[in-house]
């Protein structure tokens, strides 16, 4: 159970050696009265996952638009959203071509 400071809202601390939690901004003192002090903490995975598709893996399922290819000038082609930057910036739109395969994306 996390403790707070009652006079400015400051979670408190365990102070070294002592069996009393102080606040680190005013330096109030508390008395634990009884209770047992536990610290511990916890480490949560960060890591995204990232699909990565092969050369041709998954590329039927994906919805198709009508856009100009770059270099074949096809007027067809597959395409997916990926958040590519924080959370704060539009996805990136990925296109691939339906007849001759080449990739490219968009920002939004």
């Amino acid at each position: 159970m996390m403790r707070f400071c009652e006079k400015d809202g400051m979670l408190l601390t365990v102070e070294k050696g002592k069996k009393s939690l102080v606040c680190r901004k005013c330096g109030r003192h508390y008395t634990t009265k009884g209770e047992k002090l536990k610290i511990s903490e916890s480490m949560h995975d960060t890591k995204k996952n990232v699909v990565v598709m092969g050369k041709d893996e998954g590329v039927a399922e994906l919805p198709v638009t009508k856009i100009m290819c770059p270099e074949c000038e096809n007027m067809e082609a597959y395409w997916w959203m990926q958040q590519t930057r924080s959370a704060d910036e539009p996805p990136t739109l990925f296109y691939k071509c339906k007849k001759c395969g080449y990739s490219w994306r968009s920002y939004g």
